[in-house]
């Protein structure tokens, strides 16, 4: 558990866990009825990324979730099983975080699309799909 904590606050993966925690508590807001998850919709379109489909703040929480896990599950196993030195150092605090992204990225446009489903009137991935309806962003207001 105390290399799990080092780990997760450690550099570089504590940019992460900051990331894991905001991701946390927007989502305590969205429970609360403080916000909604179509929040960041009109500011963002991850479609050239390749997440769309989905509502923005569903994407980035699942990518910041799995680049999270990814980064610390990669930062133990190096931990466990290499000796410290200068290549261990290099691979945790370049190598680990820029694979970790990358990895979560291409994880992330797999989950969304069965996600989809979940949200038919955001526009797919090929950008084809209709318009979403903001009728329920104007009851909130």
């Amino acid at each position: 558990m105390r290399t799990f904590l080092a780990v997760a606050t450690g550099l570089p993966a504590i940019l992460l866990t900051a990331a894991l925690v905001v991701v946390v508590c927007f989502w305590f807001l969205v429970a609360a009825g403080f916000t909604t998850a179509y929040s960041f919709d009109a500011d963002l379109d991850l479609r050239a990324w390749g997440m769309g489909g989905v509502p923005v703040t569903i994407a980035i929480s699942l990518l910041t979730f799995l680049a999270w896990s990814l980064s610390v599950g990669g930062t133990l196993v190096l931990v466990a099983f290499t000796s410290p030195g200068p290549a261990t150092g290099l691979l945790r605090m370049v190598v680990m975080p820029v694979l970790a992204l990358l990895a979560a990225w291409r994880m992330t446009r797999l989950f969304v699309r069965p996600l989809h489903r979940l949200f038919p009137d955001e526009p797919g991935l090929s950008g084809l799909g209709r318009t979403r309806d903001r009728d329920h962003m104007d009851h909130a207001a």
